[in-house]
């Protein structure tokens, strides 16, 4: 391999010719072995609409050479488009506030930009990544947007599984709407209740979330663009100021805001707690959804077996026929993983001191792997599991008709006293309501045959 020199306020050293990053990336390559993994791509994207709409509005306004905004613009360009991804070499988690993030991409754009202009990499007297790439900009403006573009456009994705996710628990709604069964509260039998009600119920929770997705995406697209270090604009012309951030909106097609107070948005990462939140908040709901499932689903022969979950692997490497509900099973698992990101990112948040808040690099981390896990647990829960949910129809109602829980909906027709003892012979001999009812004339075979009709016990006032 060969190699370039190149140097910066620590010392000098050897950068791989062909590199596009430079000397600062390499460093924080070997400082930050931490998670193994390269910056989120949603996130590198961000990085280079910053920069291409840095280098747009400084040409505008000739603070940059015209050949120079050109290379620069058309480097962010290619990363838009997804090369040079392999030239991020910075680890996800990363001391510094993100300070490595941001000169990785002054670096890979400076270089690519050289290379544009027919110059070799690493000679920064042509394209320089502190002079130029972040002209007018610091970490602290551009990391933080970066972000927010990434998050704004992983919620898209999100919101679109939970879309998915609706319809087809919507679909289930109307295939259930006639199927009895028994309700259950603290895990006892209560009052009867139709499956599709239930899963009426899940579209609510899902709907509910989206709604609360959507509201959280317009906080995130008030940015601190100009604020530069911390939040006063210093090193920022006052034309680039006032321009920089309609710019950003036009490269991204993100009606984005600048913060009315820059200080604040600079030092205080709220935003972030909120959306993880939000998104933790979906998964404690899909995650209560998945423990029913799995209830009903139970046995199934020995459980509830209201409801089977499509069969998708074997459950047991001993016993055979086994088959597990794995689906709503990882539905959890993604939950309980998004739930401990929270607890991260709220420690996290917290800790900023005075005018910044050094640990925006685990925020995003974990954040980002939220959002997607999320996003993917929901595509695996909609496509393997909610569309291919059948009904045990009559287990459904055998269990309802043997339940003494129906004599709720009777208690109004003979009175509380008399549908107390129905109730306490019932548990005592093991006989049905309905066939004490009949024996002891509480009540005519039509007459409770109207107070029990699936839609009379269901709905009021029927």
């Amino acid at each position: 391999m060969k190699f370039r020199i190149e140097s910066d306020s620590i010392g000098s050293r050897d950068v791989p010719k062909d590199a596009y990053y430079g000397v600062q990336s390499l460093r924080a390559k070997e400082n930050f072995k931490i998670t193994g993994l390269m910056l989120n791509e949603e996130f590198i994207k961000g990085l280079a609409e910053t920069k291409k709409a840095a280098a747009l509005v400084n040409g505008s306004i000739g603070l940059l050479d015209e050949k120079i905004e050109k290379a620069l613009v058309k480097a962010c360009d290619e990363i838009i488009d997804g090369k040079l991804h392999d030239q991020f070499i910075v680890d996800p988690i990363q001391g510094g506030a993100g300070t490595s993030s941001n000169m990785n991409i002054n670096e890979v754009i400076s270089n690519r930009a050289i290379e544009i202009l027919g110059g070799e990499k690493g000679d920064y007297k042509i394209v320089h990544p502190n002079d130029h790439a972040n002209m007018g900009q610091s970490t602290n403006d551009i990391i933080p947007t970066a972000g927010k573009l990434a998050i704004l456009r992983l919620m898209d994705k999100a919101s679109n599984q939970l879309n998915k996710l609706n319809e087809a628990l919507v679909q289930k709604s109307k295939e259930f709407d006639d199927v009895i069964k028994m309700g259950r509260t603290q895990m006892q039998d209560a009052v009867p209740i139709r499956l599709g009600q239930e899963f009426n119920a899940y579209s609510s929770l899902v709907k509910r979330n989206i709604s609360r997705i959507n509201n959280v995406k317009e906080h995130l697209k008030v940015i601190n663009m100009g604020g530069t270090a911390i939040g006063t604009g210093i090193n920022a012309d006052k034309r680039y100021f006032s321009k920089i951030v309609p710019k950003l909106s036009e490269v991204t097609k993100i009606d984005l805001v600048q913060a009315e107070d820059l200080v604040d948005a600079t030092q205080n990462l709220d935003i972030f707690v909120e959306v993880s939140s939000v998104i933790k908040t979906c998964a404690v709901g899909l995650s209560k959804m998945s423990n029913d499932l799995r209830l009903m689903s139970s046995g199934p022969r020995t459980g509830f077996g209201e409801i089977n979950l499509p069969p998708k692997q074997n459950g047991s490497s001993i016993m055979p026929g086994k088959v597990n509900p794995v689906i709503p099973e990882v539905m959890n698992q993604v939950a309980f993983n998004i739930i401990g990101n929270d607890v991260t990112i709220t420690m996290a948040a917290e800790a900023g001191q005075l005018e910044l808040n050094a640990f925006e690099p685990v925020i995003f981390y974990n954040l980002f792997q939220s959002i997607e896990t999320l996003t993917s647990g929901v595509d695996t829960f909609t496509e393997n599991c909610i569309k291919g949910i059948t009904a045990n129809e009559e287990r459904c109602k055998g269990l309802v008709e043997n339940s003494v829980g129906i004599i709720t909906a009777i208690c109004p027709s003979v009175g509380y006293k008399v549908a107390s003892n129905v109730a306490k012979t019932a548990l005592k001999t093991g006989e049905s309501v309905i066939d004490i009812i009949l024996r002891e004339g509480i009540l005519k075979e039509s007459e409770l045959g109207k107070i029990l009709h699936p839609r009379t016990m269901t709905e009021p006032g029927i």
